[in-house]
């Protein structure tokens, strides 16, 4: 039979005083460990620098005059 490392656990959470139901302790254990994570990161920002439908050519203005308009700067 392997012998396993004695291994020392260490009380995570420790009751100073009363005695606190197992379900108790559970609660506050679910509500230590919530408070605990870090929150989830942000999505990353794209940005217009990349987007390449900006280097696109405009579209065609449509109607009467609308070549006229296709050559002014906008």
């Amino acid at each position: 039979m392997p012998q396993e490392p004695d291994t020392v656990h260490t009380p995570v959470i420790r009751v100073v005083r009363g005695n606190p139901t197992p379900a108790q302790l559970a609660a506050i254990t679910v509500a230590l460990l919530a408070a605990g994570e870090a929150p989830e990161p942000a999505p990353p920002r794209r940005t217009l620098w990349t987007n390449r439908a900006r280097y696109a050519r405009p579209r065609p203005a449509v109607g009467p005059g609308g070549w006229r308009a296709s050559a002014l700067p906008r």
